[in-house]
């Protein structure tokens, strides 16, 4: 029999905090966020309804033009892997972080401080950028253009007589 394993890795949430991006001395970009789950319940004594929070750290390698859109409160899906690494603090004490490291993130809402009207230009540019594979984000420039196909608002001529429901 064949030995398989999976570490994947998926969390919808809200950002905890505004994401920070730097640079390795080889100029690959670092972007890091925390990502908030809350997971609610009934507690089977007391009957009341109780809330917990879980944060999660977030690492998405090579995407410094994303970082301006994940800003504090707005609403994220984030995919990948769990990572455990570990090094030495200034004490010399060996310290054990463990990250979620990102292979996409989808805005998924507005949300977040200063969101208070319609989408900012390229908003839409970015949500087709992000939802895309990594590999194909690289190779493709964001569009200027409206957006076209299913995640395309209706209008231009589509009224309530086409919808087939």
């Amino acid at each position: 029999m064949a030995s398989r394993s999976v570490n994947k890795v998926i969390l919808v949430g809200h950002l905890g905090r505004d994401a920070e991006t730097k640079f390795t001395p080889s100029g690959a970009s670092m972007t890091r966020f925390s990502v908030a789950t809350n997971r609610r319940w009934k507690d089977q004594q007391t009957g009341e309804w109780k809330e917990e929070t879980d944060w999660a750290n977030v690492v998405l390698w090579r995407a410094e033009n994303l970082a301006q859109y994940l800003t504090r409160g707005k609403q994220v899906y984030v995919e990948g892997r769990l990572q455990t690494r570990s090094y030495d603090d200034k004490d010399g004490k060996k310290v054990y972080a463990t990250e979620v490291v990102a292979d996409d993130v989808i805005l998924l809402s507005g949300g977040g401080r200063g969101d208070s009207g319609p989408p900012m230009p390229g908003e839409d540019d970015f949500s087709q950028m992000a939802s895309m594979p990594r590999s194909a984000q690289r190779a493709r420039a964001p569009q200027s253009s409206a957006p076209s196909g299913p995640s395309a608002p209706l209008g231009g001529g589509i009224g309530d007589d086409d919808v087939p429901f």
